[in-house]
């Protein structure tokens, strides 16, 4: 299915290619055709200029009339003339202020020479006038007009593949939230039967100490299942100190983890205040520190620390992996992007939600090292202290 996707888009790219290829050559030759269809109209210009600026064809009337009539009707392509006789530039179809001045009627005329080949009147073998011309104002619009589809077609095709990515975003949103309401409906059940269980264990005598790690694990579970209940919909926000929450779940890591990881932390000792939601945020936490901890195959260091900048909460996260390269920064938060051999490349996409989505706040790859490790940092709006 996702092969016959992948020829389908570059099908459509292609087509679209040749479309476009289609159209600019065909406007370049239309251009091309207008712009001989210039150059002929003033050749035509031209030999009726000549007759009627030479002498001896003036006893023609009929002649003369004609090539006048010619003259008359160009109404549109600008001309600058020069009389070499008396040196006296005349114009037309060009505002006056440029011909009475020198730089800009200078500039004009080199302008219209690289478009077209002066004309040059001669009358018995000596040049007695020259006519400079340029493009029409609708050649000028044409000159512009394949720029200007190309960046339609672009923003058409940018549309395009904006709503593409659009309805396939909410079409993997809905699947997520459907996937984890389910699995917090799986969830729920076998739980509500573990509770049961540990109030039987109690009355047997067991070992208190068995019951209260079981009933630890037990109130995890629970966590986990709101978690989930909470995907695909908008969770509620409080006013909470960010340094006892990334206390809380850090000390629950390193509880659950191998006694080969060795955790360190380093926070202030005043609260810092931000709007959060505390289930969501122990769970992105605890992605980034099980990042880690696979990436350094069960084994090193891992290192949290939370500050403050003058507007954000900052959570650095750091581990003595195998690093990340740098061309895979922003892809690992991408859905389904993973370098494991094993998983499904859900874990930093889902921190990057919570993080981006639910808490307007952000979070990225700080620095990151082959073999030495990676710091993910996590900021979020400050709230009032009071």
């Amino acid at each position: 299915m996702q092969q016959n996707t992948s020829i389908v888009r570059w099908v459509f790219i292609a087509a679209t290619a040749i479309v476009v290829g289609l159209i600019l050559w065909n406007t370049l030759a239309f251009f091309n055709e207008l712009k001989e269809n210039e150059r002929q109209k003033m050749q035509i210009f031209a030999e009726a200029f000549k007759e009627v600026s030479s002498s001896t064809i003036l006893i023609n009337a009929n002649i003369s009339k004609i090539s006048t009539e010619a003259i008359r009707l160009n109404s549109t392509t600008p001309m600058i003339s020069f009389s070499h006789a008396d040196s006296i530039y005349n114009s037309k179809n060009i505002d006056e202020r440029i011909l009475k001045s020198p730089s800009k009627r200078d500039a004009l005329i080199k302008e219209f020479k690289s478009e077209y080949k002066p004309l040059e009147l001669k009358y018995e073998g000596k040049i007695f006038q020259t006519v400079y011309f340029g493009n029409s104002p609708l050649i000028n619009k044409l000159k512009y007009y394949p720029a200007i589809l190309i960046v339609i077609l672009m923003l058409f095709v940018t549309v395009i593949y904006y709503f593409n990515e659009t309805a396939k975003s909410s079409i993997q949103n809905k699947l997520w939230a459907g996937m984890a309401k389910e699995t917090a409906h799986q969830i729920g059940t076998p739980l509500s039967s573990l509770v049961g269980w540990t109030e039987i264990l109690r009355s047997e005598n067991v070992d208190p100490e068995y019951i209260l790690e079981m009933e630890k694990d037990i109130k995890r579970l629970e966590t986990i299942t709101d978690r989930f209940s909470k995907v695909g919909s908008k969770p509620k926000l409080a006013r909470r100190d960010i340094v006892s929450e990334t206390i809380l779940a850090y000390d629950y890591l390193k509880s659950r983890s191998s006694k080969l990881i060795h955790f360190k932390i380093s926070t202030p000792n005043t609260p810092i205040y931000v709007q959060l939601n505390s289930q969501l945020f122990g769970w992105t936490i605890e992605n980034l520190v099980k990042n880690g901890i696979d990436a350094m195959k069960g084994k090193g260091d891992i290192e949290v620390i939370v500050e403050t900048s003058s507007k954000n909460a900052l959570i650095y996260i750091s581990d003595t992996g195998k690093g990340i390269p740098k061309r895979y920064h922003k892809k690992i938060f991408t859905t389904g992007f993973t370098s494991k051999k094993r998983g499904w490349g859900l874990g930093l996409s889902l921190a990057k939600r919570i993080v981006h989505q639910y808490h307007s706040g952000n979070i990225r790859v700080l620095k990151s090292v082959q073999d030495k490790g990676t710091t993910f940092v996590i900021s979020l709006p400050l709230t009032d202290n009071a």
